[in-house]
């Protein structure tokens, strides 16, 4: 049976509306990008399932709700520079790119980061900049940013250079947990909120 990727991103957005989700610019941006090209080819079918999907190295695609909710957490604007914690496929960040001005996000894998760079280039997202290293130590020369997003667990709190890179009243989104299982957090001009409980990989930090 033929796919039709455009009908099936349609339906995923209307689903992502009835779970809540009512940032209008993020709807766009999942109604724009194509996930399909941002997964491996033999789950392309399955690009359009709202659960996380593999990538390789251990790594996945996280959910199209848990990349819609993030995004629309930061609740930054249009002209917003924003950095990404954990670029994996590139998915995120693309939406990210669409949301905002500029994008700056980091891979920790050298192999993801040169997927993701190609899925990028090849979708149009021209305005994000991928980078090789460790995310726990941000990028300070882009420094600061309107929105940071990490996308990998920290243990018991963010890395402590991502808050000081934070602009003034910018919002920092991190899952907190161990083993896998905790909680988004927003961290924003001293308060910390609790956005519920969600599953990722370990943000693992240093070389």
């Amino acid at each position: 049976m033929a796919r039709h990727p455009d009908r099936e991103r349609a339906a995923m957005v209307e689903r992502l509306r009835a779970r809540g989700i009512t940032d209008e610019r993020v709807l766009d941006a999942m109604r724009q990008v194509p996930r399909e090209r941002f997964v491996p080819r033999a789950m392309a079918r399955d690009a359009y399932e709202d659960a996380p999907l593999p990538i390789g190295l251990d790594q996945t695609i996280s959910a199209p709700l848990i990349v819609a909710f993030s995004a629309a957490a930061l609740q930054a604007g249009p002209g917003a520079h924003v950095l990404e914690i954990g670029t994996g496929s590139g998915y995120g960040a693309a939406v990210l790119a669409r949301c905002h001005r500029s994008v700056v996000t980091i891979e920790r894998h050298p192999t993801l980061a040169d997927r993701a760079r190609a899925a990028l280039a090849a979708t149009g997202c021209a305005n994000v900049v991928v980078r090789t290293g460790d995310g726990a130590l941000g990028a300070p020369d882009r420094a600061p940013f309107d929105g940071i997003v990490v996308t990998a667990m920290a243990e018991d709190e963010p890395p402590p250079a991502l808050l000081e890179q934070l602009a003034p009243d910018a919002a920092l989104v991190c899952p907190v947990g161990r083993r896998g299982q905790g909680t988004l957090l927003r961290y924003r001009g001293g308060r910390t909120e609790d956005l519920g409980g969600v599953a990722f990989v370990p943000l693992v930090t240093g070389s």
